[in-house]
């Protein structure tokens, strides 16, 4: 089987509106893929020291796939989420990036969007830091399906650096540059 190695970190949330906040991430595959080790989701801690608008995470990740075909590579999965002084939490952010189809040292940009509303009520809430819209099902923010029923707005981007190992792909017919 051709195997695939995700190794590195969730480093940074940037550009978002909320001082305080978390990520949530997953790797999300189709059923030819398989996780042998590692964890194929986790949570950052709370980042509260925020400077020009970034916040740091430094959360580790590092999973071990195989794979029988090409189809459903994986696709890096991030919530983000703001925290208020009365430690409720709120989405700010869903976003999805597919992993880089070459072997090496990846910097992976992944841009957001919040779900909006178009009530004045609501974006009012919401500027005071009080809580915002979620999904009832996560998938919909790496799917599609349903997403174009959706009110949205864009929100910051979440920055990880990965080194991405291959391994019996060329076994299988698959060139990498």
């Amino acid at each position: 089987m051709a195997e695939l190695h995700i190794v590195g970190e969730l480093k940074t949330a940037v550009d978002f509106e909320e001082p305080n906040l978390f990520c949530r991430w997953s790797v999300q595959y189709g059923s030819n893929w398989k996780a042998i080790e590692g964890h194929t989701e986790g949570q950052s801690c709370c980042s509260t020291s925020r400077i020009e608008q970034r916040s740091d995470f430094c959360t580790p990740i590092d999973l071990h796939l195989v794979t029988r075909g090409l189809q459903g590579w994986p696709k890096l999965h991030v919530e983000v989420y703001a925290v208020n002084a009365l430690q409720h939490y709120w989405p700010v952010g869903y976003g999805f990036a597919f992993v880089p189809a070459r072997p090496g040292q990846h910097r992976v940009r992944i841009a957001t969007w919040k779900v909006s509303s178009a009530r004045a009520a609501d974006t009012v809430r919401e500027k005071f830091h009080t809580g915002g819209f979620s999904l009832a099902k996560s998938d919909i923010a790496f799917t599609g399906i349903e997403r174009y029923k959706l009110l949205t707005k864009t929100a910051g981007s979440v920055e990880l650096d990965l080194m991405l190992i291959f391994k019996n792909f060329a076994e299988y017919g698959v060139e990498l540059h």
